[in-house]
């Protein structure tokens, strides 16, 4: 439980980096997303969800990174 909580407040540090480094790159970013149609960005999430799973098996099942 206590690495899942840790992880989490890692997610929100990352997720918060960008808004108070870069605003105003953000807001253009912000932008178009909302012009992309739902299917494009459906996609774009399950490719990243499957990205993620994958680090999260090669790193804990393989002994790659040491």
């Amino acid at each position: 439980m206590k690495l899942l909580i840790t992880l989490a407040g890692l997610v929100l540090v990352l997720e918060g980096l960008p808004y108070a480094a870069f605003p105003e790159a953000m807001q253009g970013w912000l932008r178009q997303l909302i012009a992309m149609p739902p299917r494009t960005l459906r996609i774009v999430g399950f490719w990243a969800m499957g990205i993620g799973l994958l680090l999260c098996f090669i790193t804990q099942r393989t002994s790659i990174l040491g």
